[in-house]
């Protein structure tokens, strides 16, 4: 039975897991949820995911939600021990993806998601963007990179010179920057970022499922 992958193909959380799953080349079936039917939020979806959130997998009757445990999942299951998650075993390697992780969702996730709400998500439904939490947003995101570019002068990758979750992680937000004419990650003004950043968006596995 091919992994079913219940999302919506515009969601960065979907996305997230379709970048792990085309990393490691898994076949998927991408079943599309109707955000303005509020299908994500009907009876036979919040069954599952009770929050009713985009994504959660149906593996063989296995049934997963949250993104990022989901991808830690597909890596654990379909063979990205070694390429996209180090051996649990080498505890040090682990503590040091682990703590990658950390920083992308206490660090870098808040502020990227926030700014994308505000001048994205609630625009489309109508809403208006608060320019001073945007800039709030931004002036805590800068001090952010200005951290990651200490890290990333020291290693290629967040958790060392090995590509991880970690990193592919920031992809489906990190492009939003981009799109809301943030050019944070671009601009070169944290040189070691920018090197990283055009390293990990640069990967075929985000170009095969970045909205058009």
């Amino acid at each position: 039975m091919v992994l079913k992958l219940v999302g919506n193909p515009v969601s960065t959380c979907t996305n997230r897991v379709r970048i792990t799953l085309e990393e490691l080349g898994v076949p998927y079936e991408l079943v599309a949820i109707d955000f303005s039917k509020g299908e994500h939020k009907a009876p036979a979806f919040t069954a599952i995911q009770p929050f009713g959130q985009v994504p959660y997998i149906d593996d063989d009757g296995f049934k997963l939600y949250e993104s990022r445990a989901i991808a830690r999942y597909i890596a654990l299951k379909y063979g990205g021990v070694g390429k996209l998650i180090p051996d649990p075993k080498d505890v040090q390697k682990f503590g040091l993806f682990e703590q990658a992780a950390s920083i992308e969702l206490s660090n870098f996730d808040p502020s990227a998601s926030g700014l994308a709400y505000e001048n994205i998500f609630k625009v489309a439904y109508g809403g208006k963007t608060n320019p001073d939490a945007v800039a709030q947003m931004k002036t805590t995101l800068e001090g952010k990179l200005a951290a990651y570019d200490v890290i990333l002068g020291k290693s290629k990758y967040l958790a060392g010179d090995e590509l991880t979750l970690a990193d592919l992680f920031h992809i489906p937000y990190g492009a939003l920057l981009e799109k809301q004419g943030i050019d944070f990650l671009v601009s070169g003004r944290w040189p070691n970022v920018t090197r990283w950043w055009k390293d990990i968006s640069s990967r075929e596995s985000w170009k095969k499922v970045a909205p058009k």
